[in-house]
């Protein structure tokens, strides 16, 4: 289907099908959709108008897709504020409405999570040494996005409270 060839009647109810069944399987962001409507060959001029008519019947809201990407991408990957307005920019969300849905995060939320992260990735290291351990731990925290300071001050705490001799930590924060 090319949709040059389509009258303009059909061509939007093309575009909206698009649209429609993008957003049945997840929320996405105007831009999400703008970019599959032009990989699907519709021209810039009916996407505008479709994103326009989309956004006024509350269909598409960046405001509120950002939300639920925070909520869900925090609660199940683990991310932290910083990693995830960085995936939402990527997802074609403007800076400042990223930003200000990462910050619902607040930090205890935030510290919460990373000690998840530590403690469940502390059960499989049982066999490693402590300085294998604390270099894995650090890149796990550092790759969800967390905090240096955080992370070190979480994975100092979590090896203390798991029994290691966290020595290696204590010299690298102080270096």
């Amino acid at each position: 289907m090319d949709p040059a060839e389509l009258s303009p009647e059909e061509a939007w109810k093309k575009a909206k099908e698009v649209c429609f069944d993008l957003l049945a399987a997840r929320p996405r962001s105007k831009d999400e959709l703008r970019q599959a409507l032009r990989r699907k060959g519709f021209d810039d001029e009916l996407g505008e108008r479709m994103l326009s008519k989309l956004d006024s019947s509350g269909l598409v809201d960046d405001a509120a897709f950002a939300e639920q990407w925070v909520r869900s991408r925090h609660a199940y990957q683990g991310l932290a504020r910083n990693a995830l307005v960085a995936e939402l920019k990527r997802k074609g969300v403007d800076g400042e409405v990223a930003a200000q849905a990462a910050g619902e995060i607040d930090r205890e939320s935030e510290e919460q999570r990373a000690r998840e992260l530590v403690r469940k990735r502390l059960r499989s290291m049982t066999t490693v040494d402590e300085q294998t351990a604390l270099r894995r731990l650090l890149g796990t925290l550092a790759r969800k996005g967390y905090p240096q300071g955080l992370a070190y001050s979480v994975i100092r705490d979590e090896l203390k409270n798991a029994g290691a001799e966290s020595t290696l930590l204590d010299d690298a924060v102080t270096d």
